[in-house]
């Protein structure tokens, strides 16, 4: 099946996941998701992802979700930069989330990346979606 939007599809899937209280969850396998995944890990709002291999060139992550006294560690992810509506934002204008409390994923010519590393390496880029 086509996916339109697969950040959209993968922000989907972890919350549908959380809301449900699963331990993991899978989403197909792309380089774009892997670096949002990595985000997501480094920061600490999950636990880790591994890939694994479905055969024909295709791969799959299997995700495994981060829950802290029965709540789950992302309060709040939304997308923010939609195929309809590209969301770019120069370092100046990159958006702080809960005053700093959450981060902004950001992809930027030297990759994906938090708001506050992009703030420190000074670039901006297309803000893909927010985590609280």
């Amino acid at each position: 099946m086509s996916v339109n939007d697969p950040i959209g599809d993968l922000i989907t899937r972890i919350r549908n996941a959380q809301m449900r209280r699963k331990e993991k969850t899978s989403s197909p396998g792309s380089r774009l998701r892997a670096s949002v995944l990595e985000v997501l890990r480094d920061e600490g709002y999950i636990r880790g992802y591994v890939t694994t291999d479905q055969g024909n060139g295709r791969s799959e992550f299997e995700i495994e979700l981060k829950y802290f006294d029965g709540a789950p560690a992302i309060r709040e992810i939304a997308r923010v930069s939609k195929p309809g509506r590209r969301v770019y934002a120069s370092v100046k204008n990159l958006p702080r989330v809960a005053n700093g409390l959450g981060i902004a994923v950001v992809s930027t010519p030297q990759g994906v990346m938090a708001d506050h590393e992009a703030r420190d390496k000074n670039v901006g880029g297309e803000v893909l979606c927010t985590v609280f």
